[in-house]
Parts: structure tokens; sequence; C-alpha cells
């Protein structure tokens, strides 16, 4: 008898009978890929029958059990990183690393693996690249140990029976949609697929307490391509974010068992690859020129306090509609800051083509850059300076006032060591160090001259 069908969507896994343009469950268009199901007789006559397999958990007091951050953890040559990943790779966890095509994520595995392989067994698995490929990758980093080995395939089976032999402390896996298992029929890539060999590996990197980091794919909307349910299983998610033709490159935990969500590393390439940035509010401001339109703001990556250029453009628009543009910043967040303008200060803004810049290729979700933006678009429409002893934080309220900042004393102390003599900030602040702004008004009209 023949099996009747049935249509999954890959972004989250819903069932349909027949196939749909549009998932209602997740809202993604064309997504639905026909797939037969596979049904277990025996299971299901076990579950009709009310019986069910299996056998008494072994358990054991959990004051007596040893806490995973005990074990060895495994260093890369990248003091943030290791930070980031709560004091490096620990053996028997399973990591997730994301991000656009070309950013850069084989070149930090590949340097990743060259300082691991100098005391502990390395496996790099490919499924997207030939050997000769990886080796001149490998040339070029500097990767020679031994003790660095390759492989190439495209078999979850083959990759976890590999992991299964424990003569691996650490291995790469690039990247999990291109592998299939051979008892599923459906294409690599497909919600099936990611999600039983991603179980695969995660069970055999478990079992022999081997550290593994899956590359995941993204989609075009910047978000992990495949099931969700595959962020959840790992035990920490890594999103390698930033412009894949210059500027600054960030990694964040998204996710991680064994340490903070908010730490990031800032990397930048060269031609030898990725190397860290010490001293980002430094590189970001060295090539500054204090014209109008530009507002130097304090703002926090993770924990870590940097100073960045908020550039603003106004020209007259030449059509009915003004356009709005946001380069580093959220489009929907700068609207409401213009029509907060236009309602609080009277500025007339209707009229203005408005474009914004987050210089270094920075991508800012701080709503402390609010103030900053404020007054950057106000002094480029009114062709004013700012004072270049001052930097400026603040989150600003829809009735003009500002409001309270995270970690203020980080941003204070950051741009002290740069050599600025005030900030602009909440009045909420004690500090000698702050200029008290509570009305946006205010603040446009004493300090933007």
């Amino acid at each position: 008898m023949r099996s009747k069908s049935q249509f999954v969507c890959q972004q989250c896994g819903a069932v349909y009978s027949k196939w749909v343009g549009q998932c209602t469950n997740c809202s993604s268009w064309n997504s639905l890929v026909e797939q037969v199901p596979e049904v277990s007789v025996a299971g299901k006559s076990a579950l009709a029958k009310g019986r069910v397999s299996g056998k008494k958990l072994d358990f054991m007091k959990i004051s007596t059990l040893t806490p995973s951050d005990s074990k060895a953890r495994l260093l890369t040559e990248f003091p943030d990183l290791n930070t980031v990943l709560g004091g490096g790779i620990l053996l028997g966890s399973v990591s997730l690393l994301a991000g656009q095509p070309g950013i850069g994520k084989s070149t930090l595995l590949m340097q990743i693996c060259a300082e691991v392989a100098k005391t502990r067994n390395v496996l790099y698995i490919s499924g997207e690249e030939s050997a000769g490929q990886v080796k001149l990758r490998a040339q070029r980093l500097g990767a020679k140990s031994e003790k660095l080995n390759f492989a190439a395939s495209t078999s979850g089976n083959d990759i976890a029976k590999t992991i299964e032999t424990g003569e691996f402390d650490l291995v790469i896996v690039d990247s999990i949609q291109t592998l299939a298992m051979d008892e599923i029929s459906s294409a690599p890539g497909t919600v099936s697929q990611v999600t039983n060999c991603g179980n695969l590996i995660i069970r055999a990197a478990k079992a022999t307490d081997t550290a593994v980091i899956i590359v995941g794919h993204v989609t075009k909307e910047g978000t992990l391509a495949g099931p969700k349910v595959l962020e959840h299983l790992v035990d920490v998610v890594l999103n390698f974010e930033g412009d894949r033709y210059g500027g600054f490159k960030t990694v964040r935990a998204v996710k991680n068992r064994f340490g903070s969500t908010n730490e990031v590393a800032i990397f930048e390439m060269a031609s030898t690859g990725l190397s860290e940035v010490q001293n980002p509010s430094a590189a970001l401001l060295a090539e500054r020129t204090n014209t109008d339109g530009s507002i130097i703001l304090a703002t926090l990556e993770g924990n870590r306090p940097i100073l960045v250029e908020i550039q603003a453009l106004a020209t007259s628009t030449n059509f009915g509609y003004p356009k709005r543009t946001a380069s580093g910043f959220d489009i929907n967040r700068l609207n409401l800051l213009i029509a907060v303008l236009e309602r609080r200060t009277k500025l007339k803004l209707s009229d203005k083509d408005i474009f914004i810049n987050v210089v270094g290729g920075m991508k800012l979700a701080d709503s402390a850059a609010d103030l900053a933006v404020c007054m950057a678009i106000a002094s480029a429409v009114a062709g004013r300076k700012l004072s270049e002893e001052y930097v400026v934080f603040g989150e600003v309220g829809l009735g003009g006032e500002i409001r309270s900042a995270f970690r203020s004393d980080q941003r204070i102390a950051e741009a002290k060591k740069l050599g600025f003599k005030h900030a602009i900030a909440p009045a909420t602040i004690k500090d000698k160090f702050v200029v008290p702004a509570k009305d946006l008004r205010e603040v446009l009209i004493k300090y933007v001259k």
C-alpha cells in the first residue's frame, strides 16, 4: 500500500495534509516540502494497548554530582571568545555557530582548530568544501599541527560513528544543512534531516565527552535556518554578525548553558585571518572629523562599553514623501524618534530626507542610542555642531523626556579613558562628569551650536 505523503514546513516543522503557499503557523512563504511519514507499527500497537517499553532509570543524589564546569576546557587563541563561551569550549558540549555567507565562519573555526590542535586531537569535517580548499585555508592561517585532521562527509551516520570512537577532543561539522541520514528519504537541509542528524551528533558527543561545534546557515532575514528545535538541543548558540565586506564583526552568545549571554567578542578580518579588537572605541573614532550631524555615542556591546560615531545627513526631499534610511540602527525606531523631534522640539522634518549611519559596521540594539540619534538629526538639519568635549547617551521617551541608561558607570568610564570632558546623559546619574539632561528640546537648544 502506498504511503500517503504529508507536507512539512522547513521553518517551524508544522505538518499539513496538502501543499499551501504560506505556513499558517510561522507565516513563511513557500516553505512546505513533501515528505513520506514514517510510522512504527510495533510502537503504534503498543501505545494502543497501553503498554510502555523501557526500564527504570538509575538515579543518584544531586549532592554527589560533579559540576560540568569542573571539567577541562579547550581554550582558543581569542581571550574574548573564551569569555563569550563561558571560559572556553567545554568538553562534551555542542555549540552551534551561525552567520551570513562569507562573513568568516570557516576562517574562525580553522583558527580555533589550529590553537586547540597544539595539544589535543581535532577533526574538521566539511560537507561543503573539498580537501584542497580546506588545505589552502589552513596554509593561509598557519594551521600545521599533526593533531589536526580532516574528513569530507555529508553522512550524519558516519559523522556520529566517528565521534563515538572518542579519538578526538574537538570536532567541527561544517555544516548541519548538508548532512543526511540513511534512514530518512528527504533531502539534506529539511526539518527531519537537520533535527535527526543534530540529535545523532549530540548523543555521540555527550557519550564520549567530545566537544562539537556545528555550523548553521542563516536565512535572508538573518535568522538561523532550519527548525527552532535545533537551537534548543545544543548547549551554546553563537551568532557571527557584521558586514562581510569590511568593518568590525561580532560574536555573541544568544544561548549559553555554561556562561553569560551578555559577553561579546569583536573581530576584524585581515589577510592572516581574524584578530580581536582590543580597543574598538579608539579604532572607531580614529578617522572622525567633527562636522554637523556627527555625535559620539557611549553604547554597550554585551557588557563591553564602546564609543561609536553616529552620523546623520538631512537633505531636501524631491518628492512628496520623505525618505528615511538607517544603517546599523532600527528603521522603526528612527521613524519614532523623528516623530518625537517634530512634535516636541518643533523641528520641521516632513520635507527632509534623513539618513543615519553607525560608523564601523556596528549594529545598535541599545535604547540609550536614542539621544545621540536625535542630536545627530538636529545637528544635520540646523547645520550646527556639538563640541568635541561631549559624549552622549540616554533613552528618549515619547514626551521628549530623557530616561536612564543601563550600566551608565561603564559608559562614563570609557568616555573618560578616551579623553572626553563631559557626558550629556540622563539627569538621574549623579556624577560630576555628567551634564544632566531632562528634556530633549532643552538639550538641543543648549548644546547644538
